[in-house]
């Protein structure tokens, strides 16, 4: 995998960098793209910061930039996007605003990318649903309903591409381990969540050769819960 050529949206929250802490352990040439601007990148990753990616000339200018730095794109990691909880009669909807940040970010990133991984021998795309987007719970519609268009994005694509290269899949992650979610849940137990490096790794693997065989999945990742 030492060649293959990475770009991770959303590269700078706490799962975009275990992930590229990951992918630079195995070899891989990483770029960060990210709508945070004037933060510090690993040495030798390219980041591109102040990126607006529910924007699609945005994206595909950040994208095509990527790529032709590196000569080559083999794998989008779709990690960009937001969270909220709140009710339905909350009297500042907040659904626009996580389709956009979940849903949209991805369909542009994938949207830009494809031209580019469709010119390499094993292309991927690896999306970030959620495993609390199979069933809403009360104060989860907002985001459920964004992540369950992910996943459904994700299956849409898998179709679509399946007669090429790429691959289209997403990973179903619970409750992370963040120092946010221990301040928001001081009651929970953090041994029964999933640790951003446990999930780097199988985002890691199907954006891998080893997955080619693997396309349209939405695979869980749910720790001890």
């Amino acid at each position: 995998m030492s060649e293959r050529v990475i770009v991770i949206t959303g590269g700078h929250g706490v799962l975009g960098r275990a992930v590229t802490e990951a992918a630079l352990a195995d070899g891989l040439k990483v770029a960060i793209i990210d709508h945070a601007s004037g933060q510090t990148a690993p040495e030798g990753v390219l980041e591109l910061g102040g990126v607006d990616l529910t924007d699609p000339a945005s994206a595909t200018k950040a994208i095509d930039a990527v790529a032709a730095h590196f000569g080559r794109l083999d794998a989008l990691l779709n990690i960009a996007g937001g969270f909220v909880w709140q009710t339905t009669d909350d009297a500042d909807p907040a659904w626009a605003r996580m389709f956009a940040l979940n849903l949209i970010t991805a369909l542009n990133a994938s949207r830009a990318a494809l031209p580019h991984l469709k010119r390499s021998d094993e292309g991927r795309i690896v999306n970030v649903g959620a495993n609390g987007a199979l069933k809403a719970a009360a104060g989860m519609g907002a985001y459920a309903a964004s992540k369950s268009g992910v996943h459904r994005l994700t299956e849409a694509l898998a179709e679509e591409l399946k007669s090429g290269s790429v691959t289209v899949n997403a990973v179903l992650p619970s409750i992370l381990d963040t120092d946010q979610n221990r301040k928001d849940m001081p009651e929970a137990d953090p041994a029964k969540w999933v640790q951003p490096s446990d999930l780097a790794r199988v985002m890691l693997f199907l954006a891998s050769p080893d997955s080619r065989a693997i396309t349209g999945a939405l695979i869980p990742v749910t720790g001890k819960v």
